[in-house]
Order: C-alpha cells, then structure tokens, then sequence
C-alpha cells in the first residue's frame, strides 16, 4: 500500500550563508528508499520540480538550493570548494534528520562533481550515484587559452548579462553573475581534469546520464569539438571503471529538463535501490 506524501522545509546555516532544503517522498511502510538530488550551477529546485516530483512517487527526496541560486542567499565567493561545502552542510543536516538508510546522490551538472567529490570523500555515507551530464573526466579543457580573450569579453558584455537575466526568469533566480560563470567553467575544468582520481575512491554503483550533443548540435565553432571531448571523457572512465555505466540521451545540456521521465526510471532502476530481502 501506498502511503501519503510528506514534505519537510528547512535550512541549514553554515559559511555565512543560509541553504534551504526539502525532504518529501511517499512513505511505504516509512519512508521511500533516500536520494538526494544536488543541481548545478544556474539551476535551482524549482527548475527540477518535474523531477523532483517524480521521484517523490517512491522515493524520500532531498532537494536544496546552492549559494547564490533560488531561495539560497547570496554569498561572497562561488568557488567550486565552496559549492562543494554546500552539499556536505546539507548532507550532515540530513544525517542528523535520521535518513533511513545511506542515499544515492543524484547530480546534474556541477551537482554531480559536487557529489563524486562527496562519495570520494564518505565512501561509507553513500548508495550510489547517478550523474547527469558532469563529472566527466575530460581528457583535455573546455575552455583553451586561444578561447581566454573572447570569453572575458563575453563575460564583460552588458549584453551578455542582459541575455542571461531574460533567460532565468522568475524560477531560475542566481545571484552569479557572467564573470562569476566564467571563473567557475575555468576552475571545472581543473576540477576535472583530476576527478578520474576521485572515482578510483568510490566502490558504489555508478551510473552516468549524458548528453550527445552538450556543446548544441552546430557542426561549426566549437561545438563540434566539446561534444567530442565529452564523449571521450567518459569513455575514458568506462575503460579504466567497466563497472560504472552509462547512457546517452539524444540531446543537449538542459536534459534534466527535457527528459525528466526518462531519468527518473534510470535512478529507479539504480543498483542501490534493488530490494532488500
């Protein structure tokens, strides 16, 4: 029997900043099996309602906003350290919450750096991974020091920022601004230029959602290329880990959006959330 749908709000204050959380789901006997959904940089929960809501069918969800996004405040550095204190606050508040059991961190983007660096971390305080379009282990950067130039002019372009209010809306509210997004995109790619190493750290089950065409389907620019390097990335992975998994969706970056059903059936068919007997 199905049980009813409970929903917590809270927040959870550390760094000077104040994060606001959610833990909701539909209790079967208890709770649903825990999964915690991390989003990335420009996207908050109220852009993963579709998925959020789906998962909260079976499943005893917590969401939350990073610094500077949603209902979180803003802060005074968005480094990746500090996102990255941001999942593990939460997650220590969880914790104290009474999860039922270690959760399977499902992240998208940044989140799902956030949430290797994590497990890599409290390999012990973690079920599994499920990581949309992150956390790749790119053989080579995104951004090249022949890109460097155009992309500060890009970052310092009124019109720039103009594009990327209209394009947040209401739900998407962030507090990063165009030079914030470029410093961060420069120090991802140092991030993961290193995270192979994490995933060495982690003996969970692992499953990657990608996109085939992050970079846009352009066959000019360099579109071509950063969709190369995103395939090679993981392809990388799976040869040194055959164990982790993964699936390419036919599209691009915004799949969270996009295809928020066809994820959600992956999560449920996570190794980690196999019955107990």
């Amino acid at each position: 029997m199905v049980g009813m749908t409970t929903t917590q709000h809270f927040t959870v204050h550390h760094d000077g900043v104040t994060i606001p959380v959610s833990r909701g789901g539909v209790s079967r006997g208890g709770r649903g099996r825990p999964v915690v959904l991390c989003p990335g940089l420009n996207s908050t929960r109220a852009d993963l309602h579709e998925l959020t809501g789906l998962l909260r069918r079976d499943h005893d969800v917590v969401t939350f906003d990073l610094r500077g996004h949603g209902l979180a405040s803003a802060a005074d550095r968005y480094s990746f350290d500090a996102f990255r204190g941001d999942l593990f606050a939460v997650l220590a508040e969880s914790e104290r919450l009474g999860l039922p059991s270690p959760p399977v961190l499902v992240g998208y983007s940044l989140g799902a750096d956030l949430a290797v660096h994590y497990a890599s971390e409290r390999p012990d305080a973690v079920a599994g991974l499920v990581l949309i379009d992150g956390a790749n282990p790119l053989p080579e950067p995104f951004i090249t020091d022949a890109d460097l130039p155009e992309f500060r002019a890009m970052a310092e372009d009124p019109a720039m920022w103009r594009e990327i209010e209209r394009a947040r809306g209401t739900a998407r509210q962030v507090s990063l601004g165009p030079r914030d997004i470029l410093d961060l995109q420069l120090e991802m790619d140092v991030v993961r230029a290193g995270i192979l190493d994490r995933y060495r750290k982690i003996d969970c089950p692992i499953h990657l959602i990608m996109s085939t065409a992050i970079a846009g389907n352009s066959t000019e620019g360099r579109a071509p290329r950063h969709n190369r390097l995103w395939r090679a990335g993981v392809d990388r992975l799976v040869r040194e880990r055959p164990d982790i998994s993964a699936t390419w969706l036919d599209t691009g970056h915004r799949l969270v959006f996009t295809h928020a059903r066809e994820i959600a059936e992956i999560v449920r068919r996570h190794p980690a959330h196999a019955p107990t007997p």
